[in-house]
This record gives structure tokens, C-alpha cells and sequence, in this order.
């Protein structure tokens, strides 16, 4: 009797006992090519915002507070997730509680999210992938809307002033790779190492890594005081193990933040920072790809999301050999004896 989701095909008008908002037009996702979200994580914080003000309106007036959205397969997902999300982060409700809510009825399944690219839609995540990332990223305190500064996010996320985002919070900022010099290059701008030393200095980065072809001689990092480090693989392709390994100990034995960078911090990336989620938080691979897209719309594109799913797998297959081994030995070991 208080908070509704619905999927309606006409706009409909606020009455004495029920207030209707949608936030179709005013929270909007910015594609790459074909992608069209999830909503980014200051869109939901704004959404979080605006419903915990409306419902403590409305609760003095005893009104029911209704979030509505169109019948656009896109625009219902993103609606689902915002107040999924909240639902999550406020109501304190269990993802597959929320999720069993908003596909009750008989109105159509939500579509899947896809990745930053053209042509089918392969590498997908589902509404239910986001609501366990966001989900794992609060129990890991990733997650932290108190302290979350959404004018910083946003101020910083364009790429005039340095097209980076804090993904984990004391530990790694991805960004877009720098260049030898500040230049404006097909209507872009792109900033040399000297642009962000201040803003890392800010937020205590101790190391920096390049995943792509050099762009900038490091010994402006390092002279700065920054570890720097060379991680190089080609862009759209995944890391062999030899560089994962790599990146898992630097990452392990780095104090301070870690900011990563490919040629646009999106796609390598994000695949080596979710290899350190699903290692260190106990991610899943589709929770860590969800949580990224969140913070970083764009990021882990195309066969990197299989090497995840197919890394995890592996691990698994792994994992349950030697549990079998291991009782195998102990049946052999109470034989003999």
C-alpha cells in the first residue's frame, strides 16, 4: 500500500490518493553504439534521491507512490532497475525478492542489457545480474551512497576533464589512456599524464597501469612519485595468463589506489578489474561485468565477457578435480590400511 511499479501505455494523471512519476526522459542512458544501459551509478543515486523525498511527502498524505514507465523494452528495463536498486539499497530486499516483484503480472520479460558494440546481441547481462551486483557491492562496502560524492562522479566521468570513474572506492580508478600532451583531436580532447596528478594525489593513487601502445613516456608518472607499470595486450582481446597474474599481484601488493588504463578504459580495462573483483570480493563474473557497467557504462566488451564466464568455469572444472582427487586418495589410504 505504499510503493507500486507499473507498465502503462498512457500517461496517467496523479489523483487525491495515488502519485504517479516516471523518469523516462529525465534519467537517460548515453549509448556507445547499441547499448542502452544499465543507468549509470549517478542516475540511481539521483533516483534514490528524488523517490526517498516523494515518499516521505506522501506519507504525510497517506498517497501511494507509483513509478510507471512505457511499454519501450529499454526505457521498463531501466525503469526496473532504479527502483530494483532501491528496493535493494533502501527497503533492504533480497535481489530475487525484488526481481519476483517486478515480474509478476503478465506484462512482457525484461530485455537484457548488451555490450558496447554493433551487431547482435551477444554478450549480455540480465536485470537480475545488476540487482546481485549491486547487491555484492554493498556487502563488500563498495557500495556506499553516504559517502558516494555524485558531483565529482559526474564532473569527472566527461571526458573534458579526464574521463575517469572510481570503481572501487580506495582501491582502483579506471580512466581513459593519456597522451604525450594536452591537444584537442577530433572534437576530443586528450590530456597528458600532468592533467591528473592532482586529482590522483586527491585520491591517494600510488600506481598506475597501461594496458595499451604507448601514448606518453611513464617517466612523467614515475618522476611525479607514481609506480608505474606495463601490462600491454591488444585492444578488444583478453589477457594472457601471464599478464593477469601480473595484474592480480600488483594489484595485491600495491598500497594506495590503482588507476588502470587501456586506450578508452573501458573494455581491457575493465575485464583485468573484474578479474580482481571476482578474486578478492567473490564477484561473479556476470555481477562483476553488471557492477563495472554501472560505474563505467561501456566497460568489458564483447569476447571479454566469454573469457570471464569461461574463466570462472575453468576454475570451477579446477576446483571440483582436486575435491575429487583428494577423497579419492582417502579411499585409497583406508584401503591399504
Amino acid at each position: 500500500d505504499v510503493l507500486y511499479f507499473a507498465t502503462l501505455r498512457i500517461k496517467p494523471k496523479s489523483t487525491e490518493n495515488t502519485h504517479y512519476f516516471c523518469t523516462d526522459d529525465e534519467l537517460t542512458y548515453e549509448g556507445f553504439f547499441q547499448d542502452f544501459g544499465p543507468l549509470n551509478i549517478a542516475k540511481l543515486y539521483k533516483y534514490c534521491l528524488k523517490l526517498n523525498k516523494k515518499l516521505k511527502v506522501c506519507a504525510i498524505s497517506k498517497k501511494k507512490v507509483v513509478h510507471y514507465t512505457s511499454f519501450n523494452p529499454q526505457r521498463r528495463v531501466n525503469a526496473a532497475f532504479l527502483i530494483g536498486s532501491y528496493a535493494i539499497i533502501h527497503l533492504k530486499m533480497s535481489p530475487i525478492e525484488v526481481y519476483k516483484v517486478l515480474v509478476s503480472g503478465s506484462n512482457p520479460p525484461f530485455t537484457n542489457f548488451r555490450d558496447a558494440s554493433q551487431g547482435p546481441a551477444i554478450y549480455t547481462v540480465s536485470l537480475m545480474d545488476c540487482f546481485n551486483g549491486i547487491n555484492k557491492a554493498m556487502i563488500s562496502g563498495i557500495l556506499n551512497f553516504e559517502s558516494f560524492n555524485v558531483e565529482e562522479y559526474e564532473h569527472y566521468e566527461k571526458v573534458e576533464y579526464g574521463d575517469l570513474c572510481i570503481v572501487v572506492p580506495n582501491k582502483f580508478i579506471a580512466f581513459c589512456g593519456p597522451h604525450s600532451r594536452n591537444k584537442i583531436e577530433h572534437g576530443y580532447p586528450q590530456h597528458s599524464p600532468d592533467f591528473y596528478f592532482s586529482y590522483f594525489r586527491k585520491q591517494r593513487v600510488s600506481t598506475v597501469i597501461r594496458l595499451n601502445k604507448k601514448m606518453y613516456d611513464a617517466r612523467r608518472f614515475t618522476e611525479a612519485g607514481f609506480r608505474h607499470y606495463e601490462l600491454f595486450f591488444i585492444d578488444g582481446s583478453c589477457p594472457n595468463d601471464n599478464i593477469l597474474h601480473r595484474f592480480l599481484n600488483i594489484c595485491d601488493e600495491s598500497t594506495g589506489v590503482i588507476a588502470v588504463h587501456c586506450k578508452a578504459g573501458l573494455g581491457r580495462t575493465g575485464t583485468l578489474i573484474a578479474c580482481y573483483l571476482m578474486k578478492n570480493y567473490r564477484f561473479t563474473a556476470l555481477e562483476a561485468i553488471a557492477w563495472l557497467r554501472i560505474c563505467r557504462p561501456g566497460s568489458v566488451i564483447g569476447p571479454q565477457q566469454a573469457y570471464l564466464i569461461q574463466s570462472v568455469a575453468i576454475i570451477i572444472i579446477i576446483i571440483v578435480v582436486v575435491v575429487l582427487l583428494f577423497f579419492l586418495l582417502i579411499i585409497v589410504v583406508v584401503f591399504i590400511v
